[in-house]
């Protein structure tokens, strides 16, 4: 018997229920479309790109975030998993946000900590002193990125000229 066999189901599971909503997490951070553009603006056939295809960046970070939890998965007895790998996620793209390509999802016209601020405030109901103590900042920090973020997410977008 594998010794890793008792908790490969218990993972596999997790992940089977949390793929999805961290993949959102994932999506909305590297502001990237879930869903590609329609196949028939390129030439190809009509539709959209399929999932599997879309939000590379994201998925990569998720895969990540998600092979760090697996190997922490021991340790993780009595803790949350969902909270491990939300915040792995996070570190991922803390990390790697400056060499990501501009996005054009719901939340590209914010910078890098902007996102990781409202995603983890507003769209994961995060505290704002766990929010800090995760990102290494003072929760008046916090506070005010998330404000300044909310700020420019109700504006107007600015027209390309």
């Amino acid at each position: 018997m594998d010794r890793r066999s008792g908790r490969d189901p218990e993972f596999e599971a997790f992940v089977a229920g949390a793929a999805g909503r961290l993949l959102h997490v994932a999506v909305l951070l590297t502001a990237e479309p879930l869903y590609g553009a329609p196949a028939g603006a390129s030439g190809g056939t009509p539709g959209r790109t399929p999932a599997s295809t879309a939000a590379p960046a994201a998925r990569r970070i998720l895969a990540g975030a998600l092979a760090r939890t697996y190997a922490h998965w021991e340790r993780l007895r009595g803790d949350d998993p969902y909270d491990h790998t939300r915040q792995e996620l996070c570190a991922a793209y803390a990390r790697t946000a400056r060499r990501l390509p501009p996005g054009t999802g719901v939340l590209a016209r914010l910078g890098p900590l902007e996102r990781l601020v409202l995603v983890m405030r507003v769209y994961e109901g995060v505290a704002e002193e766990v929010t800090a103590a995760q990102l290494g900042l003072t929760p008046e920090r916090v506070e005010a990125v998330c404000n300044r973020a909310v700020a420019l997410m109700r504006a107007p977008a600015q027209e390309a000229a």
